[in-house]
């Protein structure tokens, strides 16, 4: 499965608005999950790789940022029916296997990963209070291997956005699993 780079931050561009279903049986949009300082779009899945590397720390680092007034959400853009792994039941798992502190939603239809030009997983899209893109780029620079100590680089990037409302100029890009699209 090759590793795909997402594109660098196309600062300012606005976030696009969703509803989309919640392993918790809730309807989540843009402004359900909105935050006072700035909100996290996280594009992830349940079987890829790098996803797997560095859940844990993604939650922990969520969590911490929720505390400084950033909303979150995870969606998962895959083709569930050429990949089961990503099924809405193993989302469910997931979530709470890992303790998610954010809501977890199945972009069914994947037009919201279109949306967003979605490269990847995990994809993050890091927004300011306005919803203006301030940081696309890594959680950190694990890739199928946690680095041990590596810099928190979305922590740090969002905590920036959340006391100034800008993003670090230079951002690393994430690496990840293609999304898995649907065959047109």
């Amino acid at each position: 499965m090759p590793a795909l780079t997402t594109p660098i931050c196309d600062f300012g561009w606005q976030a696009v608005d969703f509803s989309l279903e919640g392993v918790d049986g809730r309807s989540y949009a843009l402004q359900d999950v909105r935050g006072d300082k700035g909100t996290l779009v996280m594009f992830i899945c349940n079987h890829c790789p790098y996803v797997k590397a560095v859940i844990g720390r993604l939650v922990r680092d969520v969590t911490e940022l929720q505390a400084l007034g950033i909303g979150a959400i995870a969606i998962m853009p895959n083709d569930t029916e050429a990949y089961p792994a990503d099924s809405f039941e193993n989302m469910k798992a997931f979530a709470a296997g890992h303790g998610f502190t954010f809501p977890y939603v199945i972009d069914r239809t994947q037009e919201v990963a279109r949306a967003y030009d979605a490269a990847c997983t995990p994809d993050f899209f890091g927004f300011d209070a306005d919803l203006g893109l301030r940081y696309r780029g890594r959680l950190d620079a694990s890739r199928v291997e946690p680095v041990p100590d590596a810099r928190r680089e979305l922590f740090e990037a969002m905590r920036e956005v959340a006391a100034s409302g800008r993003g670090p100029s230079e951002q690393i890009a994430s690496m990840g699993c293609s999304i898995k699209w649907r065959a047109a």
